[in-house]
């Protein structure tokens, strides 16, 4: 199964992909359409109002970044506190499974939280950016 370690580039650039696509969509109608009210919102659940920006631009922003593969490991810290507060203040009352429950974030939770640690990857513009930073392989 050794042959399978030289996929791992390909691997990263599909969870860059997925969690980036997913993440830019959900904070686009965010910032483009109800910003304001995602803040009002935010506020409604006990935390500053300045918090919803600060998860609009997470999501907005770091799925962009997680999408090009730039400063990948901040952008999925971000996405994962974003989506960890998500979970604990809106979906986990809902239970795992449930209508609104947790079990979609979590998901997404957890590919960004492998991202924070393995990186974009060499198929990433961060890899350009420092190219002997990303770990070396066995």
């Amino acid at each position: 199964m050794r042959y399978l370690d030289r996929l791992q580039p390909l691997a990263l650039l599909v969870m860059r992909l997925a969690l980036g696509a997913v993440m830019l969509g959900h904070g686009y109608h965010k910032v483009f359409g109800g910003l304001k009210h995602h803040a009002q919102f935010v506020a409604s659940l006990g935390l500053p109002a300045w918090t919803g920006y600060l998860s609009s631009c997470a999501e907005f922003f770091g799925g962009i970044l997680l999408l090009i593969g730039l400063f990948t490991r901040l952008a999925a810290l971000a996405i994962c506190i974003d989506l960890s507060v998500a979970i604990a203040k809106v979906h986990f009352h809902n239970g795992l499974m449930g209508n609104g429950g947790y079990e979609f974030p979590l998901a997404l939770a957890a590919l960004a939280f492998a991202l924070i640690f393995f990186g974009g990857g060499a198929i990433a513009l961060d890899h350009i950016r420092a190219p002997g930073a990303a770990p070396k392989s066995k």
